[in-house]
């Protein structure tokens, strides 16, 4: 996004410091270091710097405590701003996830995504197949008053969330 967008600004954010030593490295190599800046956060300690976009890729899920990231999203947002949220595609009834792609997220969820989840705050566990419907429930819970579902491929949702 850096070398597509030249004139804008990005920043990073995760709790792992491998990550964000990785994602430096990344940006220097690529040339686009003078515009990314990555930093040691949790979704829910992140600077507020009213910002135009904020994109959560594949992590809501594993959140602890989702609903208070999607307050603190909420806070660091510009006032037009836009919440992008990239989760594994999953449908709202357990019967309809029962095929080859459902239950690789199911099997992984189960030991990745929940325990990762019941090991924070709140842990609320959400799983990678928490579907459109719930995920929507935790974000209006943040604060948001307008979500929908923007794209969709047969293993991601992108979802989209306004103030």
């Amino acid at each position: 996004m850096a070398k597509a967008f030249p004139n804008s600004k990005f920043y990073g954010y995760d709790y792992h410091p491998g990550s964000i030593e990785a994602a430096r490295k990344a940006a220097r190599e690529e040339g686009v270091g003078d515009r990314v800046s990555f930093e040691i956060a949790t979704a829910k300690t992140f600077p507020a710097r009213g910002f135009d976009l904020v994109c959560f890729f594949d992590c809501l899920h594993d959140m602890g405590d989702p609903a208070g990231a999607a307050r603190h999203v909420g806070e660091t947002l510009s006032s037009d701003g836009t919440w992008m949220i990239v989760e594994p595609f999953a449908q709202d009834r357990l019967e309809d996830n029962l095929n080859p792609v459902g239950a690789v997220f199911y099997a992984a969820s189960t030991v990745i995504c929940v325990p990762a989840s019941l090991s924070q705050e709140v842990g609320l566990a959400l799983g990678a197949q928490a579907g459109e419907a719930r995920l929507k429930k935790v974000v209006m819970e943040g604060g948001f008053r307008r979500f929908r579902r923007a794209a969709e491929t047969p293993f991601n949702m992108v979802l989209e969330a306004r103030l």
